[in-house]
């Protein structure tokens, strides 16, 4: 079935049929394998977040299945997969901890609440075509921040890697603090495990390609793991202890408690958390997308992960987004379409239901090897060097989003590296290049030229200006109009190649019938040359046309030469040796 032959005004409903149709075999096969290695990885992380979260252990394992189809039914990432996170889960603590004992059924209602607000805020974001928040994060942010996300996974993973106590949370120096206070209490025989799990498969992926590394790197840990406890007593000898028993249940149904009181506790919390869960899926939406060589959809997006929201808190899942653990994951075992999000989202519930006591066998240091792997794999060398050489700015933005993704909260991370990335934006945008171009003698038909050597008309000034007109750029222009006008005063005509401004608001027009009015003070005159549709609409909505005078625009060079030449003093031309146009050879009358 061809994607074509969908009705597009069924699309907004049933986005998935965009590239459903086009699945073939050796996709789903490839999908197949991720998805394995999907949902064997989320089954100690859902336990693990629920415990960050104050939640019951299981709703960990319940917030990465129906959360996880949702979204990768309703998204556009093709890699993103969905459910419980570290961030998510912290911020949930301590934004309902204030309101009902943790792990109680008050505090179970108040999660399943706020994660149905959070959806129902992420649709209405989506519907409003919010989406285009994300062009806003540049791609030096992205590649910053899951480069330093990339390092938290590493470091939150040294306690299981080497066997040492590492308290929860913290940043990143304070991690690696009390790593090096434990040096002398590493476990030899976890770091075996760990290090055994993590060598396998950087030799499966280099020498077995074919072969799903990262599956068969956890199975020959657990094996390593099995003989050792076998051989030395168990893990209360050993060190090496597994994920433990799992609940053997699927999720059953809830309901949010939308009560006044909770509704009115909980929206300030909801937005904000609203907010922080749609940029962390963008963000890794938008970089598995850089390294994938596709886009997404912003606004699809949203409504994907309010969806996967709304849904889960029917089905005693906690708040869900992006998870940069998994959807690395995902992308590094050959994932290719959202079935295997969605696979993973199935398979975690069979896996529950029936593979649930096996996974007592799976030994944590295992697990801590293969994110290793992951987190290795998420770092992109070439691109960081590529944006190191190429440009201070983007430099920039990659290392303060790099470093607070490290030492700030991982949520700040994408704020700053925004937020700096817009200030830099409008720094560079109010500051349009101003340049005098002039003809040159020595190039085809006297095309004009910025060689500030070149000879000047000494009574007309052609200025090239690359950017639009608005309220943040008129002070440099107006400052550049004043410097000519001081130091070359005989000019008094001023011609202005205007295919650089795409528009000017009003405050630019008032700018250019500023300059226009003071070049007829002095006797002279502003002209534009080159003028852009969107420009000459914005000078007549302003009013500034008729100021100018319609007569003073020109649509091409030859046309605004030769109109001019006819407004020059002819007893200056009489006595200037510049002859710099076509016109000037021909003896002045």
């Amino acid at each position: 079935m061809d994607s074509k032959a969908v009705d597009p005004r069924w699309l907004w409903l049933f986005p998935f049929m965009s590239w459903l149709p086009s699945v073939t075999k050796r996709d789903v096969r490839a999908d197949v394998m991720a998805a394995i290695t999907g949902a064997i990885v989320v089954l100690p992380q859902g336990v693990a977040f629920a415990t960050i979260a104050g939640m019951p252990p299981e709703y960990g394992l319940y917030a990465g299945m129906v959360p996880a189809i949702i979204a990768a039914l309703y998204g556009s990432s093709k890699h993103l997969v969905s459910g419980p996170t570290t961030a998510a889960s912290i911020v949930l603590f301590s934004a309902l901890s204030v309101y009902a004992e943790p792990g109680s059924m008050d505090y179970v209602a108040l999660a399943l609440t706020l994660t149905f607000m959070v959806g129902v805020f992420q649709i209405v974001l989506g519907w409003a075509r919010m989406g285009v928040l994300v062009n806003f994060i540049s791609h030096s942010v992205i590649i910053g921040f899951t480069a330093g996300a990339a390092l938290l996974i590493a470091a939150k993973q040294l306690k299981y890697f080497f066997g040492i106590e590492i308290e929860r949370g913290g940043h990143m120096h304070e991690i690696l603090i009390q790593f090096f206070q434990q040096l002398g209490d590493i476990n030899p025989y976890v770091t075996l495990v760990a290090m055994v799990t993590l060598l396998s498969g950087i030799a499966i992926k280099r020498w077995l390609p074919r072969v799903p590394y990262m599956v068969m790197a956890m199975l020959i840990g657990s094996i390593v793991a099995a003989i050792i406890n076998t051989l030395l007593g168990g893990e209360a000898v050993t060190g090496v202890v597994t994920v433990g028993a799992l609940p053997a249940s699927l999720p059953p149904l809830s309901a949010p408690s939308l009560t006044l009181e909770n509704i009115k506790n909980l929206a300030p919390v909801a937005l904000a958390v609203t907010l922080f869960a749609l940029t962390e899926a963008v963000s890794i939406g938008r970089s598995l997308a850089a390294k994938g060589g596709y886009r997404i959809d912003g606004n699809q997006e949203f409504i994907g992960q309010g969806l996967s929201n709304m849904a889960g808190s029917f089905f005693s899942g906690y708040v869900a987004t992006g998870s940069f653990n998994r959807s690395g994951l995902n992308f590094q075992s050959g994932a290719r379409t959202p079935i295997a999000a969605m696979l993973a989202g199935l398979l975690l519930m069979l896996i529950v239901l029936l593979v649930a006591p096996w996974a007592a066998y799976l030994p944590k240091a295992a697990m801590a090897g293969i994110l290793f792997l992951v987190a290795w794999g998420l770092i992109d060398f070439h691109e960081i060097g590529h944006i190191l050489k190429a440009s201070k700015r983007e430099t920039a933005i990659l290392l303060v989003t790099f470093l607070s993704a490290l030492f700030l909260e991982l949520e700040f991370a994408i704020f700053a590296g925004v937020l700096l990335s817009l200030v830099l934006y409008l720094e560079r945008v109010s500051k349009p290049r101003t340049v005098t171009r002039t003809p040159d003698p020595r190039l085809p038909k006297q095309a004009f030229s910025s060689d500030p050597d070149l000879a000047q008309c000494p009574q007309l000034r052609f200025v090239r200006v690359d950017g639009s007109l608005f309220f943040g750029s008129v002070s440099h222009v107006q400052d550049f109009f004043d410097k000519i006008r001081s130091e070359f005063p005989e000019q008094t005509h001023l011609a202005l190649f205007t295919q650089g401004i795409n528009f000017v608001d009003p405050q630019g027009g008032d700018a250019l019938v500023e300059e226009a009015k003071r070049r007829r003070e002095m006797g002279g005159a502003l002209y534009l040359i080159n003028v852009k549709q969107g420009l000459w609409d914005s000078l007549e909505r302003c009013g500034c046309l008729d100021e100018i005078d319609p007569r003073h625009v020109f649509q091409s060079k030859t046309a605004a030469i030769h109109a001019l030449y006819q407004k020059l003093n002819r007893e200056v031309c009489n006595g200037c040796d510049a002859r710099i146009f076509l016109e000037c050879g021909k003896k002045p009358e």
